[in-house]
């Protein structure tokens, strides 16, 4: 399960643990992601006050590796967490945690000082999220159709061409050429913008069916080609790209000790710069309710098994519209990140929520 209860079936069932065992696998998680180090019984008895003798924690930690929550990476080292016991830790022993104030501070000027263009502000979201997490953080950008329709403007250029300039709230501007045999003059296509506009403000690029554009066009008084001339404006508008996923923080997997062998780093990378890849990978996250984790395995991809990925939706007009991710050594912080993630998605709600009510 993830942490909101999403099934994964790329992490085996691990038998339940009593009370001392999952004690001990919450301390062996917290000591590894802050040392990087495999964790030993001694380490645990020294640092630690577990309330057991070394003896004890050898057979419990012996117990927990057999029932798949630790690994030994070397015979004469201690365990580090397996996916199973990270997925364990995550789901039932981590503590939740709060954005901290400072963060809360930063986020909340980063976005007071944004800017209004979708674009800009998916590249200040990417790079306040990846350094303030100190990993790869990445943005599955609203596609066009979720966006809502603020305004046209139909210019004349020549006698029977114009420009179509559609800005949807999200501050996104679109131009599309068009051409039509009547002739019209430019207050004639002023005119039309304006009942346009009148007819379709606020609604959903989505909503905006070509026969309603059409029927809006001739109700204005002019005639089916330019009709038709304008719905193609439209749909072009309306019609999404490939999706857009946006990154930042690459340069910080450098300075994790998983990723110093420069073969595993290479697929990571490789993974990260195919857009395609990335978006696959978190897409499903954008009907979740709240900040999820996938560790591991879990991510479908041998390349990228060292890793894990927090996410989190965020909306526009009450409806999600696209993905914040944080990408990760698997010895990730989980509880701080998923707070830095969700803390960052409703500071990006609230900015398009201001947005559209400009």
């Amino acid at each position: 399960m993830t942490a909101k209860g999403k099934p994964v079936a790329a992490t085996p069932l691990a038998p339940p643990l009593d009370q001392r065992k999952a004690f001990i696998l919450a301390t062996i998680v917290y000591e590894y992601v802050a040392t990087a180090e495999p964790v030993g019984s001694q380490t645990l008895t020294q640092k630690y006050n577990l309330g057991v003798s070394s003896a004890t924690i050898r057979n419990e930690m012996a117990e927990l590796e057999a029932g798949g929550y630790l690994v030994q990476p070397h015979t004469s080292a201690g365990r580090i967490p397996s996916d199973a016991g990270y997925r364990t830790y995550v789901d039932r022993l981590m503590q939740p945690e709060s954005l901290s104030s400072e963060e809360a501070k930063r986020i909340r000027d980063e976005y007071r000082a944004a800017s209004r263009e979708l674009d800009g502000v998916i590249e200040q979201t990417t790079r306040l999220v990846g350094e303030l997490a100190h990993n790869v953080a990445f943005m599955i950008a609203p596609s066009r159709e979720t966006q809502t329709f603020r305004h046209i403007q139909l210019i004349w250029l020549a006698e029977r061409t114009g420009l179509a300039v559609l800005v949807t709230s999200l501050g996104v501007a679109l131009q599309t050429h068009f051409e039509h045999s009547e002739s019209v003059t430019a207050d004639d296509l002023t005119r039309l913008s304006n009942r346009l506009n009148a007819s379709f403000g606020g609604r959903t690029m989505r909503e905006l069916g070509d026969v309603e554009v059409i029927a809006v066009v001739r109700a204005a008084g002019f005639g089916d080609d330019l009709a038709r001339a304008v719905e193609s404006a439209f749909r072009s508008a309306a019609r999404s790209p490939e999706p857009i996923v946006a990154s930042s923080g690459t340069q910080h997997l450098l300075d994790q000790p998983e990723f110093q062998d420069l073969r595993k780093l290479r697929s990571i990378l490789r993974i990260i710069e195919e857009q395609k890849t990335l978006y696959d990978l978190v897409a499903d996250s954008i009907n979740d309710a709240g900040p999820t984790v996938r560790i591991g395995h879990e991510l479908g991809s041998d390349e990228i098994t060292e890793c894990s990925v927090v996410t989190v939706p965020y909306r526009f007009s009450d409806q999600t519209v696209g993905v914040l991710a944080i990408m990760g050594p698997r010895r990730m912080p989980y509880a701080r990140l998923m707070a830095l993630a969700g803390g960052t998605a409703q500071s990006l709600n609230k900015l398009f929520d201001e947005s559209e009510r400009r």
